[in-house]
């Protein structure tokens, strides 16, 4: 009986959050009140608070259930125990790319993030929390590039801050550009990574560069 209760509770949850997305995509975050959220989801507004605080605790379990798991993978791409850093990289992008593009959840939060939501009221805190996951994510991608270097899969006098930040960058990048980018074995991706060290492209790298689906 209590599993029951356990796996209902879970349901309304999931139902909240995916009627959140719904609602939010359409009105914008700023404009919709739990209420709305309540009355499309089918459930009181008491059901709402026994899962989330407020507003912005939902909206921050609507974007955990996206961004977590990209975050995990970028986490183990980056542990120096892996052996094969630059494929866990490359394996990474690819997943987070192919998620984008086929993940209809994953591209609704993400719309929503960028046209629908102003950080302000009880959203306030969750634009450092942002930025503190893209400082942290461009920092797990840094230390994938300098496992690769120590490897030696890339060459040593790569500098890993800019070649992280071209590959993050470049997510919109196809899936398929991600694979051939991240294959140091390639002509262009030498020519690229050369380029790099000169500091071309206003400290980015260029578009046939090292990393050129990230």
């Amino acid at each position: 009986m209590v599993r029951r209760t356990k796996e209902e509770a879970q349901e309304t949850r999931n139902r909240i959050l995916d009627t959140a997305e719904e609602v939010f995509r359409e009105q914008g975050v700023t404009s919709t009140s739990l209420a709305d959220i309540a009355d499309a989801a089918g459930v009181t507004r008491g059901a709402i608070y026994w899962h989330f605080r407020n507003k912005g605790d939902l909206f921050a379990a609507m974007l955990d259930r996206v961004a977590l798991p990209m975050e995990e993978m970028i986490r183990r791409a980056a542990d120096v125990s892996t052996a094969d850093p630059l494929s866990s990289l490359r394996a990474c992008c690819v997943q987070v790319l192919r998620q984008t593009a086929e993940d209809v959840r994953c591209r609704r939060v993400f719309e929503i993030l960028t046209r629908k939501c102003e950080y302000v009221d009880e959203l306030h805190g969750l634009s450092q929390r942002i930025l503190q996951c893209r400082t942290q994510g461009l920092e797990m991608m840094q230390q994938a590039l300098c496992n690769s270097v120590r490897r030696g899969q890339l060459p040593p006098r790569i500098n890993a801050a800019r070649a992280a930040l071209g590959l993050h960058g470049r997510r919109r990048a196809r899936p398929r550009a991600a694979r051939r980018g991240c294959d140091g074995r390639r002509p262009r991706v030498r020519r690229g990574l050369r380029a790099a060290r000169r500091g071309r492209a206003r400290g980015r790298i260029r578009r046939r560069g090292p990393l050129r689906g990230g």
